[in-house]
């Protein structure tokens, strides 16, 4: 062995050879293969097999486990419903000043929604606040949880459908059942007290226990106008708000800047 070699895999104990495929497993991110490991080796002992056998079976087990877990996470995006995809890494942070790198690094991790914490992101139409919350719920879905999309109107009318069929409890159970709520547009529609009562249902059955997050084009001080009563709005704001996370996305709109820059940029080649 030549000077500075670390100890080849003869020489290890059973319990350091564990220790040492844990480890090189966790930095290559082979999540599969950390798992069956030592089992499979007990089951490649058994049956006798080479060296090179039992490393085919571990690398084709590795293989089928990513299949099947790049499948899982197309379900749940295809489950969630987002209308189109937009990822986090598209997002132009420079536009959002209030959304530093790190912010949105915590936010992508999922702890909040662990937490039970939401989210609020205010601002003007075609600022990013839409691309965030599909990104945020696609991250959120490829991670493993239960993530639903839908604008506040969809939502109303199906809760109001629902109560209509006398499957109210069982709607408002299948909400509450959701790791992540991503509800979009609230504010763009004035809700009358029957659908905004429904809604405020779904928002209390969550508080405190599963995450809601939620875009706006119009400040909390003007949800009143959505809400119709205003001790109903403040109820809503106050839940929203609550150990959460507020995001203004600004008022400048980026795609109207990006259209701009667009044809000022084709005029000077012209």
């Amino acid at each position: 062995m030549s000077a500075g070699q670390g100890p080849s895999m003869g020489q290890l104990s059973e319990p350091a050879a564990a220790a040492a495929i844990g480890a090189a497993c966790k930095t290559l991110y082979l999540t599969g293969t950390a798992q069956v490991a030592g089992s499979m080796a007990a089951e490649a002992a058994r049956q006798r097999l080479s060296h090179q056998a039992y490393l085919a079976e571990v690398l084709t087990y590795e293989c089928e486990e990513r299949d099947n877990r790049a499948r899982a996470r197309a379900q749940r995006i295809k489950e969630a419903k987002f209308p189109r995809s937009k990822r986090l890494e598209d997002l132009d942070l420079a536009q959002i000043p209030d959304l530093p790198p790190a912010t949105l690094t915590h936010l992508a991790s999922g702890a909040w929604i662990d937490a039970g914490e939401p989210l609020v992101l205010l601002g003007n139409s075609g600022t990013g606040k839409t691309h965030l919350l599909i990104g945020l719920g696609i991250a959120a879905a490829e991670q493993g949880r239960r993530v639903r999309y839908i604008t506040t109107a969809a939502l109303v009318n199906e809760l109001v459908e629902a109560a209509d069929n006398k499957e109210l409890s069982r709607l408002v159970g299948k909400y509450a059942r959701l790791d992540l709520l991503c509800l979009d547009e609230v504010g763009y529609v004035k809700l009358d007290t029957h659908g905004a009562e429904l809604l405020f249902q779904i928002i209390t059955a969550r508080e405190e226990r599963a995450s809601i997050a939620c875009a706006s084009n119009t400040p909390f001080s003007e949800w009143g106008q959505t809400f119709t009563d205003p001790r109903l709005a403040a109820a809503v704001v106050d839940r929203l708000t609550f150990r959460g996370h507020i995001i203004n996305t600004g008022t400048d709109s980026y795609r109207l800047k990006t259209t701009q820059q667009t044809i000022t940029n084709k005029s000077r080649q012209n």
